[in-house]
């Protein structure tokens, strides 16, 4: 019996912000089997690929040339003819400049069905963030051109056309032909003194933007050492940025911050920086799965007076296998407890109210409920009886994807909000083949209270910012106003 054939799905991811992801475009990552993805794109909407999807890396840098079209073209047609729904994940759109007519007609002449998801493109995007809109009714702009800035293509370019009938015109990849743009919009008649913008990783927290004119643009893009990924912007609609700047004006943008995670959700320190204008990595990424577990076993765990959950993870755990057993949750007649305020909030949300564990009594029968294996417990949690609600580890995955995140982004601020975290990022940190302590011992460090502090001190460091009170909070608070409150 012939197996049927795949879908492929070809994606645009958004410039950078993962926030600029589509709907669409999300649903299509969430059920994937194998993903094809671009350098370009942020790394982070991969996490919401399945466990058992593969990932595949197809980038080039400005100095290598990545995995050759014909070969992309053949894993799309091999992977769906062996029955996958395949995601290619392109930065942007993928019908501008993408090559997704060449990706698609390579489908079509096997018959294999797919779909074309569009993306915000990054000149928009990117122009944008930099505070100018690439149209404007009234004085600037009536109309956009968006126009490829390889070497390869400038013979073909119809610079008069582009000179004289388009207000504003976006060149993408630009930067190394910068002089041969410059000279030709010159030549073909436009003044010397019309504005440019060169934004480098736009949309991210190191988007890095600059202005100018025709006239020196090149100068000042080499002083800087601007690179690609660029859009370089070409217009009088540029004199709007002044009153129109709002993502470079964030708090923290152009700052670079890893977070070691300890969940398998986006902590709320990370998405307090990134709202904040902070580019956030967060690793390791992590994963669940079921543990097997009685119905007379999970009854018998309703006879304690006390239960205390150390994460999220294992709140869900156990009330997914209560639930899973029809198991009324107003059985459960011991106190609640948790490590975590978010432990708290995770409890609050399935109905049920805990205390955190510094308010714990010393009345009565205690089980503790976890993520992981009881051997790799705290220690400080004594001997008292376990149950193992979930299985969580690390996404191995991902261990190949950080060293290139932070090729692209070099992190000037490291934050640990437990001490469990500080040993996940040494041990993990050190399989994706990163070197955590040079990198630490560059970066300014965070933590979010003294037993973190106290933790890393075992490690040779010392942490640079730690609140008062453990709290996300404050700390985030701290980082903005950078008053440090040293150990």
């Amino acid at each position: 019996m012939t197996k049927a054939k795949g879908k492929v799905y070809f994606v645009g991811a958004g410039p950078g912000d993962e926030g600029l992801i589509t709907v669409k475009g999300q649903r299509a990552i969430e059920k994937a089997d194998v993903i094809l993805y671009d350098r370009l794109l942020n790394p982070k909407l991969l996490e919401a690929a399945p466990p058992h999807c593969e990932l595949m890396y197809c980038g080039k840098t400005p100095y290598t040339k990545g995995i050759r079209q014909e070969i992309i073209n053949e894993l799309l047609v091999s992977k769906a003819l062996a029955g996958h729904n395949v995601v290619r994940l392109k930065g942007g759109d993928p019908a501008v400049f993408g090559r997704v007519g060449e990706e698609a007609e390579s489908l079509k002449e096997k018959d294999i069905p797919f779909e074309i998801i569009p993306g915000v493109t990054s000149s928009i995007a990117a122009s944008m963030y930099a505070g100018v809109p690439v149209t404007h009714r009234d004085d600037y702009g009536r109309s956009f051109a968006m126009v490829t800035g390889h070497e390869r293509t400038k013979q073909e370019i119809d610079w008069t056309g582009l000179v004289h009938s388009v207000d504003t015109v976006a060149f993408y990849m630009g930067v190394a032909n910068l002089p041969n743009i410059c000279e030709n919009l010159i030549s073909h008649g436009k003044s010397k003194n019309t504005p440019v913008l060169v934004i480098q990783w736009g949309t991210y927290g190191r988007q890095e933007t600059v202005e100018g004119t025709l006239a020196n643009i090149v100068e000042m893009v080499s002083e800087k050492s601007l690179q690609n990924p660029a859009i370089t912007l070409v217009g009088d609609i540029i004199l709007l940025r002044k009153r129109l700047q709002w993502f470079e004006k964030k708090p923290l943008y152009g700052q670079q911050f890893l977070v070691a995670r300890t969940g398998t959700t986006k902590s709320s320190l990370a998405e307090n920086l990134y709202e904040l204008g902070g580019d956030v990595i967060e690793f390791p990424k992590w994963i669940t799965t079921k543990v097997k577990a009685k119905k007379s076993q999970l009854l018998s765990f309703l006879l304690y007076d006390r239960m205390l959950f150390t994460s999220p993870e294992s709140v869900h755990g156990f009330l997914d296998l209560l639930t899973e057993y029809a198991i009324d949750f107003r059985q459960i007649s011991a106190k609640l407890y948790v490590v975590s305020r978010k432990s708290k909030k995770v409890l609050q949300q399935r109905g049920l109210i805990a205390a955190l564990k510094s308010e714990m009594t010393e009345d009565g029968t205690l089980l503790i409920i976890g993520d992981r294996k009881k051997e790799h417990l705290d220690p400080n949690y004594g001997d008292e009886d376990y149950f193992q609600s979930i299985e969580k580890y690390v996404d191995e995955r991902f261990l190949e994807i950080l060293p290139r995140m932070l090729e692209e982004n070099a992190v000037d601020t490291v934050l640990f909000s437990n001490q469990h975290s500080v040993d996940m990022l040494m041990d993990y940190g050190d399989k994706a083949g990163v070197d955590v302590s040079g990198m630490l011992t560059q970066a300014t460090i965070g933590v979010i209270g003294k037993s973190t502090g106290r933790k890393l001190k075992d490690f040779g460091f010392t942490p640079d910012i730690m609140p008062h009170e453990p709290s996300v909070e404050q700390l985030v608070a701290l980082i903005v106003n950078r008053n440090v409150f040293r150990l």
